[in-house]
């Protein structure tokens, strides 16, 4: 059969079943960026893929890419499975919604080796039982944040996103891109003091040092982030919590 033999280390997004014992993957790669795959034969009883080909499991796989749109796994090796992730109803949960959001945010198939490495990180976070905040909202939106810097669709926060004020901030406008000031608020939100300091500690600090914030703020920040890549990047997210 003609075509290449593709190695690459690679977190599965989504696992779909497909005709009677096929399923077909959502990856992300660390070298290929987005791939579409078919997983021929791994829901029969004996697959020698067993229960690795399933959403959070990071994978070293062998591909074998022909004409079509989807690529062949010949070969799926466990690097990480994150059982203790599995364990933990929050941290499923959590799991679940950035692998969603990168699905949705990162749809090229070109490599993004911060993305894949913060979405690894993310996992290994929600999997450790002694980072109790992992699964809380505060580094749900730190990782959101984190993200939408590596796709090239972070905020402005430190000037007005429309005129280039520094002083006399007094929202957030998603078209704009970022906060803007008194004289360009139309059409903006408010966005708190609390709110702006989150958002740039999100981007300055590790996930496992996610800054705090009371709820009004994370909302705050959740809508910021939200209807920044609704308006440049044309994704919806689903929300975080």
């Amino acid at each position: 059969m003609a075509g290449t033999t593709v190695k690459t280390e690679a977190v599965v997004l989504r696992s779909i079943r497909y005709g009677e014992a096929d399923r077909i993957l959502h990856l992300y790669s660390n070298s290929r960026g987005r791939i579409g795959a078919i997983a021929k034969g791994a829901r029969k009883p004996r697959s020698r893929f067993g229960g690795r080909l399933e959403p959070f499991f990071r994978l070293d796989l062998v591909l074998h890419e022909g004409r079509g749109d989807l690529m062949t796994v010949t070969s799926a090796t466990t690097v990480d499975g994150y059982p203790r992730l599995r364990s933990s109803g929050a941290a499923l949960t959590a799991g679940a919604r950035a692998c969603d959001a990168v699905l949705r945010l990162l749809d090229a198939a070109e490599p993004n080796p911060p993305a894949y490495n913060l979405l690894c990180r993310y996992l290994s976070l929600l999997d450790d039982p002694n980072e109790e905040r992992a699964a809380k909202l505060e580094t749900a939106l730190s990782f959101r944040l984190k993200l939408a810097l590596v796709a090239g669709f972070a905020p402005e926060l430190a000037s007005c996103a429309r005129c280039g004020e520094a002083d006399h901030l007094a929202g957030f406008s998603g078209a704009a891109g970022g906060v803007v000031c008194g004289s360009c608020e139309a059409g903006s939100f408010p966005l708190g003091e609390e709110a702006h300091r989150f958002m740039v500690e999100g981007f300055a600090k590790p996930l496992s040092e996610a800054p705090e914030a009371e709820a009004p703020a994370l909302r705050q920040v959740e809508r910021a982030i939200t209807e920044t890549l609704e308006h440049h990047a044309q994704v919806q997210l689903r929300a975080a919590a």
